[in-house]
């Protein structure tokens, strides 16, 4: 189990990642266009890679560290991407993190899932902090961060080194009191 629950959005449902979901992951995370916006998501992407994934994940919830979610196109069951929370439980807060593979770009999958993991975040785990980040340049999930509300905290630069080049990060942040007031917001 990566995930306490399941998250149900108007096309989407959130589950624990499986095993059965280990091919959909070699397929779609082995997509070099998912490598180049990811930090930890290496290519080539093989077999040995998404076992680990999910024995990672599977490790970190039950250590109370992540909630991992398998992003499924309901009704189907179509495996698309991940998103999840890495938690630090001593800080109240969590990083948000996710992908989409290729073939589903440009649907809005990530917006939903991100936006349903934010409210799971703050409302079944009462964190008070949810931040996330993307690679300067990564438009796609600049509008996915903005469009869940996180707001811009800046930049770090040459943060991640990858693929032989450094590159910044631009920070995002979202407090529970700013999601609870956006709730109740006409």
């Amino acid at each position: 189990m990566t995930a306490p629950q399941e998250l149900h959005t108007p096309r989407l449902l959130l589950r624990s990642l499986e095993r059965g979901d280990l091919s959909a992951i070699v397929r779609l995370a082995g997509a070099r266009e998912i490598a180049a916006t990811t930090a930890n998501i290496p290519h080539p992407y093989a077999g040995d890679n998404a076992q680990s994934f999910l024995e990672h994940a599977e490790e970190e919830f039950r250590a109370g560290r992540s909630a991992t979610f398998a992003v499924t196109i309901s009704p189907r069951g179509e495996f698309c991407g991940a998103v999840g929370l890495v938690i630090t439980p001593a800080h109240e807060r969590a990083e948000l993190g996710y992908w989409i593979g290729v073939p589903y770009w440009g649907q809005g999958f990530a917006t939903e899932a991100a936006s349903a993991v934010i409210a799971f975040g703050f409302e079944a785990l009462r964190l008070n902090r949810i931040h996330a980040s993307h690679f300067a340049g990564n438009i796609a999930s600049q509008r996915v961060l903005e469009k869940i509300g996180m707001r811009h905290e800046g930049p770090s630069r040459q943060h991640i080194k990858k693929w032989n080049r450094f590159i910044d990060l631009e920070n995002y942040g979202l407090l529970a009191s700013e999601f609870c007031g956006a709730k109740t917001s006409p």
